[in-house]
């Protein structure tokens, strides 16, 4: 399936770009967020209402106000669209199919622009608006959100080690533990047992969720307390073993311990795993460990609902989206 829905109004647009070595974990946070993946072109449209900073892969957002099949249809459209007094600019928003060179877009948005009633503004605009054409959906125009790429600044962390997961892929693994639209994720509750320096975790918090976290190597606690109080959240980790975490989470995120620092025995893995299970049904697991994890999934009881490969030189993960049988999944609408 690709990234065409119904695009009655009202429907949201949302561009994506990725690395090479990101695609299958941005393909696998899509089918988390949207049901779908997006299309070739690299957009998707959908009813579903989400912050641009959501996802580092979500580049960005168009409400989309008016529709056409072509060019001077849409032009037609937009005649005498009034901003109500607001100073407003005009973007072309490019997709991996329009192929339109710096001078064709510029044109169009002068063409587009023109038509509309209100101020033009170009440097600090009360109101981004952006046109754009797809293959499938038409002509299409509305108002601009930017992703802000607020994990940027949480790549800048006091405490840090090598092979911990960067920000560009703890954020999509809480997106894919925790798809809830924005207006309902300030309820979510997540656990990551596995903590580290706390990477999942100020993810999850900067998204407004509810995450807490445990280790049970000392020198991560505090390097994750840290981090957090750097970026002014609560210390909301302890010093312990997945096999002392109590309550029900909405999601649990496992980046099992593997290989270059620690290589944990198949049974502390197998206890890690059932451990989980007990308190949530919805499993995110993190590993290097291919065809034993698949085997360690099936003991603990677990489905794989989806997963995917993200390399990173000569290290590879391996993420799965495991869920018990009989649980509920959440609804993409």
């Amino acid at each position: 399936m690709n990234g065409v829905a119904d695009m009655d109004l009202p429907q949201y647009l949302y561009t994506f770009a990725c690395r090479e070595e990101e695609l299958e974990l941005c393909r696998m946070e899509q089918r988390a967020l949207f049901g779908r993946e997006a299309c070739p072109g690299g957009w998707l449209a959908s009813s579903r209402l989400l912050e641009p900073g959501r996802s580092p892969f979500i580049r960005q957002r168009l409400f989309v106000r008016k529709r056409a099949s072509s060019l001077e249809e849409l032009v037609a459209c937009a005649e005498g669209w009034s901003m109500e007094g607001r100073t407003f600019k005009l973007r072309y928003v490019p997709t991996a199919e329009n192929g339109f060179d710096y001078g064709a877009c510029r044109q169009i948005e002068r063409k587009v622009g023109a038509v509309i009633r209100g101020k033009a503004e170009m440097r600090q605009p009360e109101t981004v608006l952006g046109v754009t054409d797809t293959d499938g959906g038409g002509w299409l125009l509305g108002e601009l959100a930017d992703n802000p790429a607020v994990w940027l600044a949480h790549q800048n962390k006091p405490q840090s080690y090598s092979t911990a997961l960067s920000t560009r892929v703890a954020r999509p693994l809480v997106n894919i533990a925790l798809p809830w639209p924005d207006r309902e994720l300030a309820g979510k509750t997540l656990l990551d047992p596995c903590c580290g320096m706390g990477t999942v975790l100020i993810e999850a918090l900067s998204m407004g969720a509810t995450a807490s976290g445990s280790d049970v190597n000392p020198l991560a606690v505090q390097g994750a307390r840290v981090n957090l109080a750097y970026f002014g959240y609560s210390d909301v980790v302890k010093l312990c073993d997945i096999a002392h975490a109590e309550g029900a989470y909405d999601a649990v995120i496992a980046d099992l311990p593997y290989n270059l620092c620690s290589k944990s025995p198949r049974d502390e893995q197998l206890a890690i795993l059932r451990h989980a299970a007990g308190l949530s049904g919805r499993i995110v697991l993190v590993t290097t460990e291919a065809e034993e994890l698949d085997e360690l999934v099936a003991a603990a009881c677990l489905l794989v609902e989806d997963s995917c490969r993200i390399p990173k030189g000569k290290l590879v993960r391996r993420v799965l989206l495991c869920r018990l049988s009989h649980t509920p999944q959440p609804k993409i609408s």
